[in-house]
């Protein structure tokens, strides 16, 4: 691996209460002896220890596991779980499995052994930021991913982006192309879940004409579409194994092969991967390749559910509503007050909507908000329908949808990328909504 690649990050987000101090590991015994690591909060939140390129704390000790333990900062201290490693952890004479750790300890993982050293006031060097490109938030949680973005986004590696659906994977993709050095060339997405699997391969690698039947012409595939720009490969966890090999092939060898085609085709294409599963769970089953997984989480970032930012809601519900042309007053602080209270299940694409609606519909006062949208005729009408749950909010989520996409296109002259980024969702998700709504 190069250097380059080698001092990028693989990150994780810590969402819970920031950390005082940062803390030292200093190799005292062992083949890495005199290696010191800090861990100071602007990495992950489970940083990874072992032999595995995966690892941000690598050893070179044989008897040291590929992913051997992981350590967190928590306030007062590092927590440190072993990852069912071969020869166990142990904190001083004492094997563990789940450990916190306050400073002085040494530990000892095969015949490595590492002194734990506090090292100062980590929330020092928290991030001041408070958005990186269209992603925004002003939390701790995302202050502190910002700098990391940046690196990532100048670096042109390759990127692993998780987190929950809705978070903003997309749109964090986005920003670290339009931030870095292809900014001017192609941003494209491929959504693994969104393909038949029989037709994947040819999305991914493209055709030659007559390769199989309604083959009518040659396709490019999505790799050349990219090419001198980025590929966004989301819910990369979803890809079918035996595709896998073939993804990887592509990736180290920069050159895809359509199908029924007989020649290799050069492309230089920066991937970012974006999944909601836990791939180090998926290769742990034996679901996502090992190899596959170590090629994309060059970089590594995981975007924190939206209630564990806090803080964000009223600034990004506030952000939301002056995008849709509607002033940050326009929201009651009572109505703010509970948005803050709501877990929501669907993270920043749910409060999104949510603003949305309140913007688009009219309501101006408080007393509205709270006599939520169940009020209205529509939503009456489908309720008296006796339909099956799912059915019914499929309808009202579906007239929502329309609403919305009529109000925001009127309200920037019908122009679909204005309303897009009024939205605050990508351009091909938005043109999906209006598909599909516009449909009859």
């Amino acid at each position: 691996m190069s250097d380059e690649l080698s001092t990028i990050v693989q990150a994780r987000l810590t969402t819970s209460k920031a950390p005082d101090d940062a803390f030292a590991f200093v190799v005292v015994a062992g083949p890495d002896a005199g290696l010191r690591y800090v861990l100071d909060g602007t990495q992950a939140q489970r940083v990874l220890v072992g032999q595995g390129p995966a690892c941000e704390l690598r050893l070179a000790d044989r008897e040291v596991s590929r992913r051997h333990a992981s350590l967190e900062l928590v306030p007062g201290g590092v927590r440190i779980r072993d990852l069912e490693s071969k020869n166990g952890t142990f904190v001083g004479s004492v094997r563990v499995h789940d450990a916190h750790l306050a400073g002085g300890e040494l530990l000892r993982l095969g015949a490595t052994e590492l002194r734990v050293e506090r090292a100062g006031d980590a929330s020092k060097r928290q991030s001041s930021d408070i958005a990186f490109g269209r992603v925004t938030g002003a939390s701790l949680e995302m202050r502190r991913i910002y700098p990391l973005c940046a690196k990532i986004a100048a670096a042109n590696v390759t990127v692993l982006v998780e987190g929950e659906t809705g978070t903003g994977k997309e749109v964090l993709a986005e920003a670290i192309h339009e931030m870095g050095p292809r900014a001017s060339g192609p941003f494209v997405v491929f959504d693994c879940t969104a393909v038949p699997p029989s037709l994947i391969e040819s999305e991914l690698f493209g055709h030659e004409k007559g390769a199989f039947t309604g083959a009518t012409a040659t396709r490019k595939g999505v790799f050349e579409q990219a090419h001198g720009g980025t590929l966004l490969i989301d819910e990369i966890g979803d890809l079918d194994l035996a595709l896998q090999p073939k993804l990887l092939r592509a990736l180290e060898r920069s050159e895809v092969k359509r199908i029924g085609g007989d020649r290799s085709i050069t492309v230089d294409v920066r991937v970012i991967a974006a999944t909601r599963r836990d791939l180090d769970r998926e290769v742990s089953a034996n679901r996502f390749r090992d190899d596959l997984f170590h090629r994309i989480a060059v970089a590594r970032v995981e975007l924190p559910p939206l209630r564990a930012r806090k803080g964000d809601v009223p600034v990004l519900a506030r952000h939301f509503a002056e995008m849709l042309g509607a002033s940050e007053s326009a929201l009651p602080a009572a109505l703010l007050a509970r948005w803050e209270d709501y877990a929501w299940p669907g993270n920043v694409r749910e409060l999104r909507n949510a603003v949305a609606r309140f913007v688009a519909l009219g309501e101006s006062s408080l007393a509205s908000a709270a006599a939520p949208a169940r009020d209205s005729d529509f939503i009456d009408g489908v309720v008296e329908r006796n339909l099956p749950l799912i059915a019914g909010r499929d309808l009202v989520i579906d007239e929502y949808e329309r609403r919305y996409v009529e109000h925001v296109l009127d309200a920037h002259g019908g122009h679909v990328g204005k309303a897009a980024a009024a939205s605050g969702i990508a351009r091909r998700h938005f043109n999906r909504i209006k598909s599909r709504t516009r449909k009859g």
